[in-house]
């Protein structure tokens, strides 16, 4: 292992990480950590909040990468009205969470909530639901939190926190195969 400050830590797991703001590229950053800790050998679960679409590279590639890793989807075809979101979407959140619970009786060693905090912050979960899923997590499993408008009980418990900011973008963004989805 290269002497790099960091890694004198060796294989110590168990951090929260979470990325938030404004800016794209919440998810691509939980996909980084994911094709390194794959690369490792390292077991992933993915499970993406209000997200149904299965034409996505990370839903895709779970195919080639059987054993290792896996995405779960909890959303509908239809936007979440952050106004007034609907019963239905309030209980796929909660299916989620309580899959979310579910996978970590497999320790994986990288647990991905993408969406939990855009998920909180539109009151389709409880935050104090969520610090409490994140208080059981395994010593050996680091959980990367994703989404907009974290809240500050999901930014008080997790280790490492980013903000992705928005400082310019085209004004028509393209949807681009392998880079957008």
């Amino acid at each position: 292992m290269p002497d790099c400050g960091v890694c004198a830590l060796g294989d110590f797991m168990g951090f929260i990480y979470l990325y938030t703001g404004n800016g794209a590229g919440k998810t691509s950053n939980a996909l980084g950590l994911a094709l390194r800790s794959v690369g490792h050998g390292h077991k992933v679960i993915m499970i993406q909040f209000m997200k149904s679409w299965k034409n996505t590279g990370e839903f895709k590639i779970q195919t080639k990468l059987k054993n290792l890793y896996e995405v779960h989807l909890f959303g509908r075809k239809k936007w979440v009205d952050p106004k007034n979101p609907s019963p239905q979407d309030r209980k796929i959140a909660r299916k989620g969470l309580e899959f979310a619970e579910t996978a970590l009786k497999e320790k994986p060693n990288l647990l991905i909530l993408d969406e939990i905090c855009l998920a909180c912050a539109w009151k389709l979960l409880e935050v104090d639901e969520v610090v409490d899923l994140l208080k059981k997590i395994p010593s050996k499993t680091d959980v990367v939190l994703t989404g907009r408008n974290a809240p500050k009980e999901l930014i008080d418990i997790a280790d490492f926190v980013n903000e992705i900011v928005d400082v310019k973008h085209p004004k028509k963004i393209p949807a681009t195969k392998g880079i957008q989805y």
